[in-house]
């Protein structure tokens, strides 16, 4: 009896040793999910940053000592937060330039830019030159479109956001020249104002436009060039408006800053990215 008992507490320490140096080797080679810890910063653009905090969370519930903190801001700012090391990881909502080839960018999905007008507006479509007159000041009132006897109410986008630089190098157009009558920071600023007034007009990410109609919020997106503002459009490069969604990073990644981005890459998170009204790019 004696000895069947040490068998088993020899045994028993053999494993447990077994275990131990097992658990060692994931934490050293960052392959063990229970190895990740520590805290990320995400900054930078609002397109992005609603599903960069569900991909979070996600990750986080799978990993309970991390914790991954999503701050908007605009492109501009992720890009300058991650140069500054103030962040670990940025959100821009277009290809990086020429300039920023010191930072990579990992792509998270596609996107598109459209008008929207009042669920209301009777106006159905513009012409890319009706809308460079609109945003020119050249037309001011709706009635010349076809529509109300009201003045138009233009809504535009503040410096850094990289829907207005999609939106000004697509129309071919500088912001010094456009006549806003509101100037505001994020989309669901621009969905807020446009839903509560028929005479405004604003261009958002067709992601966020998509979502907010599935709720009820009363705006239309207007097709471009004849072609229907929506994710299939994107999906199938018929829009020509679209655009990237990319994370950034700058130099050598940490473990979890690593682990994460290979999360948000992963085509197991395709349905949530389609949830947002985004356009999933990676399907492995």
């Amino acid at each position: 009896m004696t000895i069947f008992r040490t068998t088993l507490i020899i045994t028993a320490v053999c494993f447990l040793v077994a275990c131990n140096n097992q658990q060692s080797t994931f934490s050293n080679s960052g392959a063990s999910a229970s190895s990740l810890a520590g805290k990320l910063i995400v900054t930078g653009s609002s397109t992005i940053a609603p599903l960069a905090a569900e991909l979070a969370k996600q990750f986080e519930s799978m990993h309970s000592n991390v914790k991954i903190d999503v701050q908007t801001g605009g492109s501009s700012r992720g890009i300058s937060d991650v140069r500054q090391q103030i962040s670990d990881i940025g959100m821009v909502s277009r290809q990086l330039k020429a300039a920023e080839t010191d930072l990579s960018s990992h792509l998270l999905a596609k996107d598109g830019v459209s008008i929207i007008v009042h669920k209301n507006n009777p106006i159905s479509e513009l012409s890319e030159q009706q809308i460079k007159q609109i945003y020119l000041g050249e037309i001011t009132n709706w009635k010349k479109l076809g529509g109300h006897d009201v003045k138009i109410t233009v809504i535009n986008k503040a410096e850094g956001r990289s829907t207005l630089e999609v939106f000004l190098k697509h129309f071919q157009l500088k912001n010094t020249a456009i006549k806003p009558t509101i100037i505001i920071g994020d989309n669901e600023q621009a969905i807020k104002l446009v839903a509560n007034n028929t005479s405004a007009i604003a261009y958002v990410s067709i992601g966020t436009a998509e979502y907010d109609i599935a709720l009820n919020v009363p705006i239309r997106t207007l097709p471009l060039n004849g072609i229907e503002a929506s994710t299939k459009t994107v999906l199938s490069n018929q829009f020509p408006l679209s655009r990237e969604l990319n994370l950034i990073t700058k130099g050598e990644l940490s473990t979890l800053s690593k682990a994460f981005i290979e999360y948000t890459r992963n085509s197991t998170i395709s349905s949530t990215i389609e949830e947002f009204g985004f356009v999933p790019v990676v399907t492995r």
